[in-house]
């Protein structure tokens, strides 16, 4: 596995359209963009990054499929945040009222509007400091929950606005509190 590819792209300012045209015409790739308008290309996981990431979408599906209380969104949906970046969370989910208040347009591209809540799964590849500053860019950008897993240190980091980080070592159980009313995750050691 690679770690991730940051092209610097001083001498050329993409669009949002033309960062979407990229995205679609190399659709085998995974982009990001972060607030500086370098552009990252993320290498592939393997499969028990795979396999945990599909577990946490299935488990925050089931219970948005028993609330109906929002949208969960994976880890090829890119968002388009308020400091121009373009994020892919592995997890994301999205209150009913704040999805459905966009465009049609708007939700068929990257949408602009930042997730209430993310989960980020660390794989072997991902620099820790890079997945740290990823996390403080959703809390500035709105998030109102973020999960950081880190299979590595047996440990999940949970990031709340304007609080301090709180570390949990694995195993434990997550709430998904105000934010995901009635949500619970168990995570094992990995």
């Amino acid at each position: 596995m690679l770690s991730p590819l940051i092209l610097n792209l001083d001498a050329v300012s993409l669009t949002d359209e033309q960062f979407y045209a990229v995205c679609q015409s190399n659709r085998e790739l995974k982009f990001e963009r972060n607030p500086q308008g370098q552009l990252i290309i993320m290498s592939p996981v393997g499969g028990e990054s795979g396999n945990r990431e599909a577990d946490l979408i299935i488990d925050l599906g089931l219970w948005n499929r028993q609330t109906g209380l929002g949208y969960v969104f994976s880890s090829s949906t890119i968002f388009k945040l308020p400091n121009g970046s373009d994020r892919s969370p592995d997890v994301a989910w999205i209150r009913r009222e704040r999805w459905e208040a966009l465009t049609a347009e708007q939700r068929c591209k990257f949408p602009p509007i930042a997730p209430d809540f993310v989960i980020e799964l660390r794989s072997a590849t991902d620099a820790l400091e890079m997945l740290h500053a990823k996390m403080q860019e959703y809390l500035e950008a709105g998030v109102q929950l973020a999960w950081l897993i880190n299979p590595q240190q047996q440990a999940v980091e949970i990031y709340r606005p304007s609080q301090a980080v709180e570390v949990r070592q694995l195993p434990t159980e997550l709430s998904g509190e105000a934010v995901l009313p009635g949500f619970t995750l168990s995570l094992p050691l990995y």
